[in-house]
């Protein structure tokens, strides 16, 4: 992948994936059942997917809808998702799990790492719901594979979460803060000029690819649309 900064599209099937790479994406995310907000694909939607396209696909891991990974037996089925995956051929993921607290679930994010043996992965909007932001930052900082978070500032979306972004934007590559921000939930082509003259490199959409709504496929002239902005040419 080039140096530009990265639009990730989120996919639900091979139709969704061929539209976004004619567009312009950069990556997918893979995920299932977006009533619940996304939930992990099968492994022959993953297949049918990888084999539609060339671009990187990250795949979800969560079962249910929220950021609890559940007691032993639902981290157990979460383990053997990802196992599945991998025997599959994926090889980046979007994971990330709280406790009731609000702190990183960090035995089951620990055990689908393992899992996952050094692939790259996101962690996603659960820091947004998370008690101390900074604190999952230093939580997760040694994990292996972790190059992204997912996050709008704020989980009523990017317009309550701006400044916050721009903070931690200015922040990057202090302690904690190497990791890529990935800016999603909520966002509009109006956000991104001011996001990417902070820095912010990674955008990220999902209903905004589908004018039409989710049932509808993603519209590659909507992608295009957004590779331009995201690229400041628009």
């Amino acid at each position: 992948m080039s140096n530009r900064a990265v639009l990730e599209v989120i996919a639900l099937d091979a139709e969704d994936a061929i539209a976004a790479q004619a567009g312009g994406a950069d990556r997918l995310e893979l995920v299932t059942d977006i009533a619940a907000d996304g939930l992990s694909p099968s492994r022959e939607t993953y297949a049918r997917v990888r084999a539609a396209v060339d671009i990187p696909l990250r795949v979800m891991l969560r079962q249910a809808d929220g950021f609890a990974a559940g007691g032993p037996a639902e981290v157990d089925a979460l383990v053997r998702t990802a196992h599945e995956l991998r025997e599959e051929g994926a090889e980046e993921f979007v994971l990330g799990f709280l406790d009731q607290q609000g702190h990183v679930d960090l035995v089951a994010v620990e055990r689908l790492v393992a899992e996952l043996d050094g692939c790259r992965w996101t962690f996603h909007r659960a820091i947004d719901r998370a008690v101390d932001r900074d604190a999952v930052r230093k939580t997760l900082a040694d994990l292996p594979g972790l190059d992204t978070f997912l996050t709008a500032g704020s989980p009523a979306g990017v317009d309550e979460g701006m400044d916050l972004l721009l903070a931690e934007a200015a922040r990057f590559g202090e302690p904690g803060y190497e990791t890529q921000l990935l800016v999603g939930g909520g966002l509009r082509l109006e956000h991104v000029p001011r996001l990417r003259d902070a820095g912010i490199t990674g955008f990220h959409i999902g209903g905004a690819a589908r004018p039409a709504g989710w049932a509808a496929p993603v519209s590659p002239t909507a992608i295009r649309t957004w590779r331009a902005a995201v690229d400041g040419r628009s």
